[in-house]
């Protein structure tokens, strides 16, 4: 296994990954083409795939405002779950986050994801329950 910066030629294949993920909820604009290349040229090093061969079976995606990273969309191709694929890319990145500078980083799961849960919950990422999520869509097209 090879862990590799991702740049916007592995999307297809990270793609075809993530919608054949249980639990990956995609956005059209945010994760078109458009919206994944444009996440890369503002954080090139922080978003990682591993690949065997020329076979994509895992990927992170991370970015950061200068003062906290944020992961999104990590996702590994079912038969290589339980083989540390998912935690070595989580280790690159926060690798990556500590270079820059960035002490903390958060991510959200869907609560009905109690596999991603429990993955995350094993890598040390606390539940708060002391905050209340969020959200805006300020472009209607972005369903």
């Amino acid at each position: 296994m090879e862990i590799k910066v991702m740049t916007i030629n592995d999307y297809d294949k990270v793609y075809k990954l993530w919608t054949n993920t249980v639990g990956m909820d995609m956005r059209s604009l945010d994760d078109s083409f458009e919206g994944i290349e444009r996440l890369l040229k503002r954080n090139p090093t922080t978003n990682y795939i591993a690949q065997v061969g020329n076979k994509i079976i895992g990927v992170i995606l991370c970015g950061h405002d200068g003062r906290k990273g944020y992961i999104y969309h990590t996702a590994v191709k079912t038969d290589y779950r339980d083989k540390g694929v998912g935690k070595t890319l989580v280790d690159a990145t926060l690798e990556a986050l500590e270079k820059e500078k960035i002490n903390k980083v958060a991510l959200v799961a869907f609560g009905s994801n109690e596999l991603g849960n429990k993955f995350w919950q094993s890598l040390g990422f606390d539940k708060r329950d002391d905050l209340i999520y969020r959200n805006l869509s300020i472009n209607e097209k972005n369903v």
